[in-house]
């Protein structure tokens, strides 16, 4: 009984510094500066770090290992350009040495398969070592990392996995509960409040860091905010300033339970991803509902998977047909204190999430850019190209033409049925594309 009774007592005292310290300053919108204080200490902690595996690594290690960084250097240059030194007026035998160097760079090092693992890091975090330039450890290291390790999983993995358990509990119970209300104001202001709270706490516990720009363009009702897709928790990043009409794929397991409570409170639109016609639906449904000026703004990630945040790859001009405000949202995480990206092909969710909850903390910043229409005569691909610009240039993130799809499927013939086709060309207008 004396144990029950010391559990039962320590249960409670836990509850209590949760409730008091973090989900009551969460349903406010309020911080007590702790997690202020917690991250000025982290940055210095890193920082020491950072200069002891400088002062640790030998100079001549730095060199040849920062030499490697860029493992080649690409001739960027167009195919006639390419072409010209090395050919005639017909074909010559000499083609070939173009296109093998064309295929031997993007063996080594393509610029689409290295979005879709993890960045690497500048220095180490304490977290995992990503860089063979960090390899030596002190003694004095090695026992902060340990300590760090036992903070991370004893103290900040119990506090994290119950604040989400609360924040998922909450999420659950409200929106079923706020979706039995009949349509009106007080449903729709219940709705985002639950949406609100329940987000906020999710976000602590991730130890989130959030920093938000130019509020003064936050998407508004009857719109689509679009934005650049690192990880599941972008939904929680956003929906933690303000509340969205979310557009995905249906899910199974405690994922499909969440959507079904979230839609009974709030029009959200899912789909499958296979069902061709299930798409047009959808394209239907988001007319109607941007056509309402009194719903919330949609919430879509156009490149359809996760980028590993360093770069912005083709926008899907399903979302730019709809017509409408579209509303351009950058998003770009500092992996500095945590790796957001999630690699599905690597990590199910579970892993996932574990990896997320053991990290420092969660930090990004948040960028509302002023709002976009389309022009006269400029198509749904032009459009996204353009709203994709735009986002890349505000985030800091590379642009990339190539299709997230990549991430699990094979290169469209029609790209090679391109090149192929310039070639041919070059052959019949004698060295010119025109």
């Amino acid at each position: 009984m004396e144990g029950a009774e010391v559990a039962g007592k320590i249960l409670s005292t836990w509850l209590t510094l949760v409730l008091g310290f973090i989900l009551l300053p969460s349903v406010f919108g309020v911080s007590l500066g702790i997690s202020e204080i917690y991250m000025k200490i982290l940055v210095k902690t890193l920082e020491w770090a950072t200069i002891r595996i400088e002062k640790g690594t030998p100079k001549e290690s730095i060199l040849k290992n920062s030499a490697s960084v860029g493992i080649i250097q690409r001739d960027e240059s167009p195919m006639e350009k390419g072409l010209s030194g090395l050919r005639g007026r017909d074909f010559e035998l000499s083609d070939v040495f173009y296109f093998s160097k064309k295929g031997l760079e993007a063996i080594v090092e393509d610029e689409v398969t290295q979005r879709f693992s993890s960045e690497e890091l500048v220095s180490w975090n304490l977290l995992t070592r990503t860089n063979v330039n960090f390899q030596y450890i002190s003694l004095r290291l090695t026992m902060v990392w340990v300590l760090g390790v036992i903070v991370r999983y004893c103290v900040l993995l119990p506090l994290r996995v119950t604040l989400a358990f609360i924040g998922i509990s909450l999420l659950v119970i409200g929106t079923t509960l706020v979706g039995q209300l009949p349509d009106s104001s007080l449903k729709n202001w219940l709705s985002e409040l639950v949406h609100l709270t329940c987000c906020r706490i999710c976000v602590r516990a991730l130890s989130g860091t959030i920093h938000y720009h130019n509020k003064q363009y936050r998407p508004q009702k009857g719109g689509i905010c679009v934005a650049n897709h690192t990880s599941p928790i972008d939904v929680l990043i956003l929906t933690t300033d303000g509340c969205y009409a979310m557009v995905g794929q249906v899910h199974g397991g405690l994922m499909g339970i969440i959507q079904r409570a979230m839609v009974k409170a709030c029009p959200h639109v899912w789909f499958e991803r296979s069902e061709m016609k299930d798409r047009h639906l959808v394209t239907k449904r988001l007319k109607e509902h941007i056509a309402d000026k009194k719903k919330l703004p949609i919430l879509i990630f156009p490149e359809g998977t996760c980028i590993n945040n360093t770069s912005v790859m083709m926008f899907k001009k399903g979302s730019f047909e709809v017509g409408g405000t579209i509303h351009p949202v950058a998003i770009k995480y500092n992996p500095q204190f945590g790796d957001a990206f999630w690699n599905s092909s690597k990590y199910n969710m579970v892993s996932y999430l574990l990896r997320m909850m053991t990290s420092w903390a969660i930090v990004c910043d948040v960028w509302y850019m002023p709002p976009m229409t389309r022009e006269e005569g400029e198509d749904a691909v032009q459009f996204a190209n353009r709203v994709k610009s735009a986002i890349a240039i505000q985030g800091g993130l590379t642009e990339l033409p190539w299709d997230g799809g990549l991430k699990r499927a094979k290169v469209k013939d029609i790209f090679k049925e391109e090149q192929q086709k310039n070639y041919s060309k070059m052959i019949v207008g004698n060295g010119s594309l025109s």
